[in-house]
C-alpha cells in the first residue's frame, strides 16, 4: 500500500493488528511529523509517508537510523529550526525510547548533538 492521493497522512492512522499501543502511538506520532512539517515548514516528505505506510512508525525509525547518514527530511528540518520534527527527536523520547535498542537511541543522541553543533 503506497501513500494516498494527494501524498497525505488522513487515512494512513491505521494499525496493523501486531502492533501494541505503544507502537501505534509511535506511529501515530511519525504522521504528526509529516503533518507537521508540510503545513509548518513546507516540507513535504512524500518518502517519508510511504515508508510509514509501507512498514508503519517503528520500523521506518529503525530503517533511517541504521542508514549511514541522515535522511535528507532531518537535514531540511534542522535547517528550517525543526529539529523537534525529526525522527531522532522522537525516538529518544521517554515515552518511545523503550521501543528501541540502545544502539538506536546512541544513533539518535549523536545525530541531535552532531546537528547543534552544525552539520
Amino acid at each position: 500500500m503506497g501513500a494516498t492521493k494527494g501524498d497525505t497522512a488522513a487515512g494512513l492512522d491505521h494499525y496493523r493488528a501486531d502492533m501494541n499501543p505503544d507502537e501505534a502511538a509511535f506511529h501515530k506520532a511519525m504522521l504528526r511529523i509529516y503533518e507537521v512539517a508540510k503545513r509548518e515548514v513546507g516540507y513535504n516528505a512524500t518518502r517519508f509517508l510511504q515508508m510509514l505506510s509501507e512498514h508503519g512508525g517503528v520500523a521506518t525509525a529503525k530503517q533511517l537510523l541504521h542508514s549511514p547518514a541522515v535522511s535528507d527530511g532531518f537535514t531540511a528540518l534542522w535547517m528550517a529550526g525543526r529539529d523537534d520534527l525529526t525522527v531522532e527527536a522522537h525516538v529518544v523520547k521517554p515515552e518511545f525510547a523503550h521501543l528501541f535498542t540502545s544502539e538506536e537511541l546512541a544513533i539518535a543522541e549523536r545525530r541531535l548533538d552532531q546537528y547543534k553543533s552544525g552539520p
